[in-house]
């Protein structure tokens, strides 16, 4: 399993899937209550206002700068991410809107620009296929909030329930600017979201490293509501990290490559694959295995990559151009 420092490093840039994303960012949250019990302490000690934040609230971001900018820092502060062109009509008109709300939140979220001209790397692993597209990074974990022009209401509903769950499931509020001190009255009236005490069960048993009972409490969630998608995530990532952990890597491919009709020895290799972050790898493996099986074999594969698919997300585009090639095997 992956320790959950790796949520910070350049994974959602590397293609690697991070195995912990359903779970609490921990060294996250503890700074950020860190935070929050130091400013009680001094406005116990002296009503000391909040201090505003020690970075720019607007930044512009390249290649060389996206992980100490961007990745880093969301384990603080919730970093959107607007991809812009200078050749974009709607980019001029979207861009200044998430400035200004960027000024007037105060140290509540960062705005990080990248012109996908001058950063085609970050713009192709971010799977961006027209601009403007506007996406946030919350401890380390990439959360994708809309694409195209938004007018600044709808924008502001999008970062008000961006900072609610960053707050609730990470612990992570920025660095907010003292309301009185600076007449802003909505940062004091954020909404938040209601811890779900089952979905709670479910990530500590996961933290805990118990993933049969993190396997039971997700599947537990999924009977009441069998819709919800963070519970689906988690209950995929649990079961992937209980298939893998006894086995042993070098004579898991051994097997794999020495048969490639055997399905369990497929299955168990494609496992590893998305574990170490070989997410093409491991569905490329499982839809050659569905092109050479038929019958139950055949069914058991697709159901193994499918259920593969929920750990990475049904937007993600491996995921989609997997599906494709999915369909013309068995169609």
């Amino acid at each position: 399993m992956q320790s959950r420092n790796s949520r910070l490093n350049n994974s959602a840039l590397r293609g690697a899937v991070d195995l912990a994303a359903v779970k609490a960012a921990g060294e996250a949250a503890q700074k950020a209550e860190q935070a929050r019990a130091e400013r009680a302490r001094q406005a116990e000690a002296g009503g000391a206002p909040a201090a505003a934040p020690a970075y720019p609230l607007v930044l512009d971001v390249t290649e060389e700068t996206f992980e100490a900018e961007v990745v880093q820092r969301s384990a603080e502060v919730p970093v959107v991410v607007d991809f812009w062109a200078e050749w974009c009509g709607p980019c001029k008109q979207l861009s200044p809107i998430l400035e200004r709300l960027a000024e007037e939140y105060a140290g509540r979220i960062v705005l990080a620009k990248i012109d996908v001209d001058a950063n085609q790397l970050i713009a192709q692993q971010f799977g961006i296929q027209g601009i403007p597209a506007v996406m946030a990074v919350v401890a380390g974990q990439l959360v994708p909030l809309f694409q195209g022009a938004e007018n600044e209401a709808n924008v502001r509903k999008i970062i008000d329930q961006l900072i609610a769950v960053a707050e609730q499931r990470f612990g992570i509020t920025g660095v907010p600017v003292d309301p009185a001190a600076e007449g802003d009255e909505r940062a004091a009236t954020a909404p938040r979201v209601a811890a779900d005490p089952a979905l709670e069960a479910a990530h500590d048993a996961l933290d805990r490293g118990d993933l049969g009972g993190a396997v039971q409490a997700y599947q537990n969630v999924l009977a009441d509501r069998p819709g919800h998608i963070e519970a689906k995530l988690g209950l995929a990532q649990a079961q992937l990290l209980r298939r893998v952990e006894s086995l042993d890597p070098q004579a898991v491919r051994a097997e794999a490559a020495a048969d490639p009709k055997d399905v369990q020895a497929q299955l168990r290799a494609a496992d590893l694959d998305l574990v170490g972050g070989h997410v093409e790898d491991a569905f490329g493996r499982l839809v050659a295995t569905v092109a050479k099986t038929f019958g139950e074999d055949r069914d058991t594969v697709r159901v193994r990559l499918l259920e593969l698919f929920e750990v990475i997300g049904a937007d993600d585009p491996r995921v989609i151009a997997s599906r494709a090639a999915l369909a013309r095997v068995l169609f």
